[in-house]
């Protein structure tokens, strides 16, 4: 008896088996040929740089064993690749897991037309936000600007996130027309890859253990840990949510009991993320504030380029962009201070950040990377005010006061004392040879100074508001 004809699922931001409502739906019928596409007319759909191409490579990887090698891999218009896959296959269902990104809209509604123009039943369900935009509206129906409103009035009276689904077991199939993994091209050339991406465990099955571990060590110390760069105090899912290695319901669910609201609200942070880039689509360029079109950014290749390198010499923005750097991640206290030293201090402009960012995160989503760029640079959504200016020292004694994390990155000032870790051009002669460092050589001076950088932003803000 010939075999059933599958159905057809094709991955994209939700890699994985477990709490995938498109799979399941597409599971029911017996048989399921796992499709991932590379799009060349949007090359950029998940705003991948050099970091998420390494990781969604090695994602792909781990999804395919799950998929006992059946995940089939092709290149071509997602138009012209499922409704000819559909007709060499006879299938007649193609599920996806919808994806609320503006700059997809065109290109899933054509996929959707070709499909039912030839005969096949769509299916794309929601299992990337924990509520769909139009959800978490206000009652008048636009959509809030402001984060505690949006998560108080939107987010938590509505009704609550869907319990996470088991997996559907089903017969993966293997088309032998596919592509190898390889065909992709994701590896980054550069060997800096490899020891990035050493610092992680990626895939489904690695996303489960993180989270099981954080539940079940860190939560309940969350809401006091989360701002200490130096300790294991976050659970790291950024870059398994992005990739949809697990759901963000999952997330929800497992997390219970004492610190379980503060970490339910940082979800809430990527729900309101996505909702501003759903109603602005050009979210990574345009600031939402539109006075700042005008705002007098600073060329300066030589600030920025000491800014990416860790070369500021100021330790707390140094460690944030080598921990970037070597590990693909940054801990969100210090992105904030890296961020506000970039815009404010060097007076450079916030879209400059956000591509590097964007670059070297393995976490960096489109949503959540531009609006974060824009609050930081007080030109976005419930923005911090512009002139409030982080101070890199003063968090980094507060937030960093016995310097795990500023030696951890910054081991030229391993050997200074806690007093003048973050502040060591005010450290006396003795103190830095005594600790062997000798700045201008062994560490940087700054390359500008806080307090009159802190007053030349200001002044440029000034500018702006008094027109």
């Amino acid at each position: 008896m010939a075999a059933s004809p599958p159905a057809i699922h094709w991955f994209r931001r939700d890699l994985r088996l477990a709490d995938n409502p498109a799979l399941a739906r597409a599971a029911r019928a017996g048989r399921v040929l796992p499709v991932f596409i590379a799009d060349p007319d949007h090359p950029d759909e998940s705003a991948l740089g050099a970091a998420g191409r390494a990781w969604l490579h090695r994602s792909l990887e781990a999804l395919g064993q799950s998929l006992g090698g059946a995940l089939n891999i092709y290149l071509g218009r997602p138009q012209d690749v499922l409704p000819a896959l559909a007709a060499r296959w006879g299938a007649r269902l193609v599920t996806w897991g919808r994806l609320p990104d503006p700059a997809l809209a065109t290109r899933d509604e054509a996929v959707s037309a070709a499909l039912r123009g030839a005969g096949c039943e769509v299916h794309a369900e929601n299992g990337f936000l924990l509520w769909e935009p139009e959800e978490t509206l206000k009652p008048d129906g636009t959509p809030y600007r402001v984060f505690t409103p949006f998560y108080r009035k939107g987010c938590l009276a509505a009704p609550p996130p869907r319990q996470p689904l088991p997996a559907v077991p089903f017969e993966a199939v293997r088309d032998a027309e596919a592509l190898p993994l390889a065909a992709l091209d994701l590896w980054p050339k550069h060997p800096w890859a490899e020891g990035m991406m050493a610092h992680w465990q990626v895939g489904e099955k690695a996303a489960a253990a993180r989270l099981a571990r954080f539940v079940s060590e860190r939560l309940a110390a969350y809401p006091a840990r989360r701002d200490m760069p130096g300790a294991d105090g976050t659970s790291r899912l950024s870059p398994h949510l992005h990739f949809g290695e697990i759901s963000p319901n999952a997330a929800w669910h497992a997390a219970t009991g004492p610190g379980a609201d503060k970490f339910r609200a940082e979800l809430g942070w990527r729900e309101f993320s996505w909702n501003l880039l759903v109603h602005n689509p050009d979210l990574a360029e345009r600031p939402l504030r539109p006075e700042f079109a005008r705002f007098p950014w600073r060329d300066d290749e030589a600030a920025f380029t000491a800014w990416t390198r860790g070369q500021t010499g100021i330790p707390l923005v140094d460690a944030g962009m080598r921990e970037l750097w070597q590990t693909g991640w940054m801990h969100n206290r210090v992105r904030m201070v890296t961020a506000s030293f970039l815009v404010k201090n060097l007076l450079i402009d916030w879209r400059a950040g956000e591509r590097w960012f964007r670059d070297c995160l393995v976490d960096a989503d489109h949503a959540n990377n531009a609006a974060s760029w824009q609050w930081v640079a007080g030109c976005g959504a419930d923005a911090a005010p512009y002139f409030r200016i982080f101070n890199p020292v003063l968090q980094g004694e507060k937030f960093d006061p016995r310097g795990v994390y500023v030696r951890r990155f910054v081991p030229e000032l391993s050997r200074l004392p806690d007093r003048w870790l973050h502040r060591p051009w005010d450290a006396p002669r003795e103190t830095l040879a005594a600790a062997g460092l000798r700045l201008g050589r062994d560490y940087p001076a700054p390359i500008v100074d806080l307090a009159t950088s802190r007053q030349r932003a200001l002044g440029a803000y000034r500018t702006i508001t008094a027109a």
